[in-house]
This record gives structure tokens, C-alpha cells and sequence, in this order.
């Protein structure tokens, strides 16, 4: 590693959020990364460590002196907990616990990758409950409350991928007309937004680059808010393929095949007894309730100001990807479970 003077140490780098932000905060000259994972043999890792300015470390997240020696001779953090392996309760603990030892390490500038909270945005209706959105919402709460000058600090607030739409988003074919594609979501008329992942990594790039602007700054990204009977239409104008909306009820969304067992406990990397895990059907009804009454809000002209070579729409990435609503992996925990199997 060359300049230790602009160490950034990224936790949950080989997710894919982190991933993006890896490869932003790698290019060019001004940071040097260090990644810190379970598994430095891992696929994600190993692509990581052969670009240049990166050094992947093997060691437990969530274990405080092995965070304690990553966290050595470095200036920057960006913390991406996994809710979906330690459940609400583990990750608001320890969503906080890496301010605390950042602070302890005497690191400049905390980002840390956040959620819309979305019982509060919800006023606490259990309809809205969501574990992994609350999690990082509560951590949030907690750091938007800390003084910017003993450590500068940043919220990055993402959404759904862009690139979801490969996996749990993905459309089926039409069973009675298999040459149409049915985007089916639970979603009414509501609009989702999309956040494409390499810009969501540049969003991270611009947060360390310019303090002045984003310390104490909580920053609501996404490409684009965009209801599914436009995503039909964009994807049918783009591919060629006709393609429909589909409004499901949440009963119907769990029968589509996109979670094996609905009733199975997310927190794969805790104790199934622990009775604050949400199952999976519990977690998802409250997050699609949270998009389909809108509960949440971006300022695009903002992102444009930021970012003003950002995609723009769905259009474009589909257009810049060349999607053509083939089935991909997105989601590292999914890809990882499908192996164990």
C-alpha cells in the first residue's frame, strides 16, 4: 500500500454496494483501500485485491479487536453492516459500535451506508415495519445526532438496486404468452426508486472528496422513482420485448418463487432462536408497504448537482447495460446460500 495518509478502511466491501465503492474510492491516485472480510478466497475479494491501491484482509467484521487492528493508520471509514445476516438487533448494535471505534482509532471521516427508517417514516405503524430498513435507520437516527467535529461523519441512503432487476426483481414469462415478460410487484401505482450501483460507489467517492459539503450531510441517493407499468413500457421500448405490469398482493408476491421459504428467519449469521428476527415474509411486507404508500423522498437536483454524470433513468442503464431482463446474481447473501445448497 502506498500513502497511508488517505487509508480508507471499507467494511462490507465485497457486497454489492461494497464492491462499487471499493472500485471509485480505488481509482486514480488519492486513496489507498484496505477490505476487510471473512473470506479473503471468496471470489469478490479476490477480484478486489488485484486492483491496484487495494489490500483485502481476511478477519471477522464484527469482532472488536480484529477491527481494532484493521482500523490502524487509517483516515476514512465506510461501514456497510448486513442486516440480512445479523439481524435488526445485531446491527444497530454494532451499526453504532464502528462510530464508537472510529472514533477510539481517531479516523477523520465516518461514512456509513444507511436506510430510510421506515417505521419512524411511517409513524410507527407496524405495517411499515421493516428489520433490515429499520436497523440502518435507528443507526442513523443515532449518528445524525453526534458532533461533526470530533469526527466528520456521512450518511449514504440507498434504495433498491438497479441491478435487482436481474434478480428480485426480475419479470417471469407470461405462462399463457410466453413471448411477453410480466414485471409482477406489490407495488400498485406507487413509483420504486432505483439506484444504479456504480453510481451509488461515486456517491461515496464525492462524500470523502468534499467534506465541506457532505460532513453531517445524510444524502438520499437513487437514479430514478419510477412506477412498474413505466418500467414495462421502458423495457418494451428498449428491448423489443413486450413486457406488462403485474399488481400482486403481498400473498401473491410470496408465491412468485423469488424467497424459497417466505417463512424462513432472515439473520443467517445469528441464532434462529432470537426471537427479534423478522422472517421473511414479516421484513418484506413491511418494505413493500413502505414503497407503495411513497413514503420516502430523493432530490434529484441535488444528485444532478453532485454528480452530473450520473444515469439519469431507467432507460439509459438499460440502454448502457444492455439488459434484456435476463436473470442474474446481485445480492452476495443470496449467491452464498445458493452455494451452501
Amino acid at each position: 500500500m502506498s500513502d497511508t495518509s488517505n487509508l480508507v478502511l471499507v467494511i462490507g466491501g465485497t457486497g454489492a454496494q461494497g464492491v462499487p465503492v471499493v472500485k471509485a474510492l480505488a481509482s486514480g491516485s488519492t486513496y489507498s483501500v484496505r477490505v476487510l472480510t471473512r473470506n479473503a478466497s471468496s471470489k469478490e475479494a479476490t477480484e478486489l485485491a488485484a486492483i491496484p491501491r487495494v489490500t483485502v484482509v481476511e478477519g471477522e467484521t464484527y469482532h472488536e479487536p480484529t477491527l481494532r487492528e484493521a482500523l490502524k493508520g487509517v483516515s476514512y471509514v465506510f461501514a456497510n453492516t448486513n442486516g440480512f445476516a445479523l439481524g435488526e438487533k445485531g446491527e444497530i448494535y454494532w451499526g453504532i459500535r464502528l462510530y464508537e471505534l472510529a472514533c477510539e482509532a481517531r479516523v477523520k471521516h465516518f461514512l456509513y451506508a444507511g436506510l430510510e427508517y421506515a417505521s419512524k417514516l411511517g409513524n410507527f405503524d407496524p405495517k411499515y415495519r421493516t428489520g433490515h430498513l429499520d436497523g440502518k435507520g435507528k443507526v442513523v437516527d443515532y449518528i445524525s445526532h453526534q458532533p461533526t467535529s470530533r469526527m466528520a461523519w456521512s450518511i449514504l441512503t440507498s434504495c433498491m438496486y438497479m441491478e435487482g432487476l436481474s434478480e428480485t426483481l426480475r419479470p417471469f414469462p407470461d405462462p399463457d404468452d410466453p413471448d411477453t415478460m410480466v414485471f409482477p410487484a406489490p407495488l400498485g401505482d406507487a413509483k420504486l426508486p432505483l439506484i444504479y450501483l456504480e453510481d451509488y460507489g461515486a456517491y461515496a467517492r464525492w462524500m470523502l472528496d468534499n467534506p465541506a459539503r457532505s460532513n453531517g450531510l445524510e444524502l438520499h441517493v437513487g437514479t430514478e422513482d419510477i412506477a412498474w407499468k413505466d418500467l414495462a413500457a421502458v423495457f418494451t421500448a428498449v428491448t423489443g420485448i413486450k413486457a406488462v405490469y403485474k399488481d400482486v398482493s403481498l400473498d401473491e408476491y410470496f408465491q412468485l418463487g423469488l424467497w424459497p421459504d417466505p417463512d424462513a428467519k432472515l439473520g443467517h449469521s445469528t441464532s434462529r432462536d432470537d426471537p427479534t428476527l423478522f422472517t421473511v415474509r414479516e421484513n418484506f411486507s413491511g418494505f413493500w408497504n413502505t414503497w407503495k404508500d411513497s413514503l420516502t423522498k430523493r432530490d434529484y437536483q441535488l444528485l444532478d448537482d453532485i454528480l452530473p454524470t450520473r444515469v439519469k433513468s431507467v432507460r439509459e442503464w438499460m440502454e448502457k447495460t444492455g439488459y434484456k431482463g435476463q436473470r442474474a446474481s446481485v445480492l452476495k447473501d443470496r449467491r452464498d446460500a445458493t452455494g451452501k445448497k
